[in-house]
């Protein structure tokens, strides 16, 4: 897995693999890509440092180990 952080644009590059693109759809502020058999490629995480800082919050009050929904 790669990750990359555009500074200037606030958008966060998370690469899982090297397939080709083939499509992506936009999820909230994530932009998944994926391949044709629908295998995800490269996820946008944008405005990347709000979208972090609610997600480190949420988790850090979680009084368990259960998934912790986010809601940005």
């Amino acid at each position: 897995m790669k990750i990359s952080y555009n500074r200037e644009d606030d958008i966060m590059l998370l690469e899982v693999s090297e397939a080709p693109i083939d499509f992506a759809e936009e999820m909230g502020p994530i932009i998944v890509h994926f391949t044709k058999e629908r295998k995800p490629v490269l996820l946008e995480i944008l405005d990347a440092s709000e979208f972090i800082a609610t997600a480190a919050k949420s988790t850090i009050r979680a009084k368990d180990s259960q998934p912790v929904e986010v809601n940005y």
